[in-house]
């Protein structure tokens, strides 16, 4: 099975995700700083849908569509494996972004209602190598502020997040060694971490 952290992290930390759909006013990005703009604008398109009309399943559709598109997740999840990309076959790579994806979306659908009330407020951003980290301050109700970093990446032709540092942890980062440690219990089989991922996907 997969570590109870790597479950309740999710792949890039869905629960950072849920905060930023969940947040309610919006610092004023500044024209000049494309990257916190693009975080910004993240929020608010997360947020239309979170608090908009429809079922949960028009909503996990509308979601996947924005997480699409502001979350370079392929890339994620090829960081994630880690050196065991490279000895997957294209089968086993393709079954196992399908399943990324699945449990992102699980992960931040399944916990839509634990996020309401919660605020943020957009930083200064700082170079992070080739990209930018995009700081925030995360407020939950009944709960301590939370320092949370996105990184976004231009590499793709547009801005999209490739990582979340929550407190100093890159999560993306911390998945990869619950990977690793659970592909080491496993003789690295990857097939193994798939069919793991896909019981979590679907599970009720």
């Amino acid at each position: 099975m997969l570590t109870r952290r790597s479950l309740a992290l999710a792949p890039l930390a869905a629960a950072a995700l849920l905060a930023l759909s969940a947040a309610g006013p919006f610092a004023a990005a500044r024209a000049d700083d494309p990257a916190t703009a693009f975080i910004d604008q993240a929020g608010k398109d997360l947020l239309e849908i979170v608090n908009g009309p429809g079922d949960t399943p028009a909503k996990q559709a509308s979601l996947q569509q924005v997480i699409d598109r502001i979350v370079d997740v392929d890339v994620i999840a090829q960081f994630c494996l880690g050196r065991f990309w490279r000895t997957a076959t294209p089968e086993q790579r393709q079954a196992y972004l399908q399943q990324f994806h699945r449990v992102l979306l699980k992960n931040i659908t399944g916990k839509l209602g634990e996020f309401k009330g919660v605020t943020f407020t957009i930083g200064r951003s700082v170079p992070r190598e080739a990209d930018t980290g995009v700081a925030t301050v995360i407020v939950r109700p009944n709960a301590a502020p939370a320092n949370v970093e996105w990184v976004v990446s231009t590499a793709s032709g547009s801005p999209r997040i490739i990582d979340v540092v929550a407190e100093g942890t890159s999560l993306r980062l911390t998945q990869r060694s619950d990977y690793a440690a659970y592909l080491g219990q496993h003789n690295s089989d990857v097939g193994a971490l798939i069919a793991a991922m896909k019981q979590q996907a679907d599970a009720g």
